[in-house]
């Protein structure tokens, strides 16, 4: 396989994991239901003089797919970055970066679902590991605790938006969509907006200022038209599956940025709950060997 094709999932992961300390900046400068309308407004902005005239020419092929594209726009966009937003008011960058690495796990196991592809031994040893991972970030470090609901709700919204994303990947795979890739991604940010709308219009809709401004420019852009594009070519060329291991990159970037802009410790905690969830993604991506023989699963 080229090493180029490899360019394109880690600099999104780069990007997104610079977006984790780009949300927690955004707490008390901007309301969530603003900059995550705003970002996909200034997407659309930025997209629609050059990608319109073929999104016309492929009018037809786009009112086939509306619905897949209305569904991919939603949990891809809307919900993945939209709930990030609302979940770095309770929670770290690192947190998130760590809860983040979960979307490759996650779509191992979606893929068996949706995908009927059979569960390999990795992806349910990994899983066990890695949920164990997960509950010891989620209780910071005690899992007993979560018996007590004593978890932080932007954790929860992290685990919620990394299935979100899990599954954009899955869907991607399923629905392969006989439209140019920039087409793709125009017409789902044109549903991202409308389906962000509404939390825009009722939610606090705060002013674009110096302080915000280049927080909704890096989000519209970077984090928003260039990662999205880079995912779906990623996926188009290795696969979700194998796109989504450069996601375990995630948690490293994402803790070097905080401390060096938000100067975010590292708890041990942090470690354990990491390493452990990087430790079930690796085994889901390379014990790939089916949980069940034939032999076995025949009889």
């Amino acid at each position: 396989m080229p090493l180029l094709y490899f360019l394109a999932p880690l600099g999104a992961v780069l990007i997104w994991s610079g977006n984790m300390t780009i949300n927690q900046l955004t707490v008390g400068t901007i309301a969530p239901s603003s900059i995550a309308f705003l970002r996909w407004v200034l997407a659309l902005a930025v997209l629609t003089p050059f990608v319109l005239p073929s999104a016309w020419q492929h009018r037809d092929a786009i009112r086939r797919h509306w619905p897949k594209l209305a569904v991919l726009g939603l949990i891809g966009m809307a919900l993945w970055q939209g709930l990030a937003y609302v979940a770095a008011e309770t929670t770290s960058a690192t947190n998130m970066g760590i809860l983040a690495a979960m979307v490759p796990l996650l779509t191992v196991l979606l893929s068996a679902l949706i995908l009927r592809e059979a569960p390999s031994l990795g992806g349910t040893l990994g899983g066990i590991v890695a949920l164990f991972g997960v509950t010891v970030l989620l209780g910071r470090g005690n899992p007993l605790s979560l018996l007590q609901l004593e978890v932080a709700l932007g954790d929860l919204l992290m685990v919620v938006a990394a299935t979100c994303y899990a599954l954009y990947g899955v869907m991607l795979k399923r629905w392969p969509l006989d439209l140019p890739p920039w087409v793709v991604l125009y017409v789902q940010v044109c549903f991202a907006v409308l389906f962000l709308l509404p939390g825009y219009l009722l939610g606090p809709m705060t002013p674009v200022d110096s302080q915000n401004v280049w927080l909704i420019l890096y989000a519209g852009i970077p984090a928003s038209i260039v990662t999205t594009f880079l995912w779906m070519r990623a996926i188009r060329q290795i696969g979700a599956s194998q796109a989504s291991i450069f996601i375990n990159l995630m948690p490293l970037f994402s803790a070097l940025i905080a401390m060096a802009f938000l100067n975010e410790r590292i708890a041990l905690f942090h470690l354990v709950g990491g390493v452990m969830v990087l430790a079930g993604v690796i085994m889901a991506q390379t014990l790939t060997q089916p949980l069940l023989s034939k032999a076995s699963s025949s009889v």
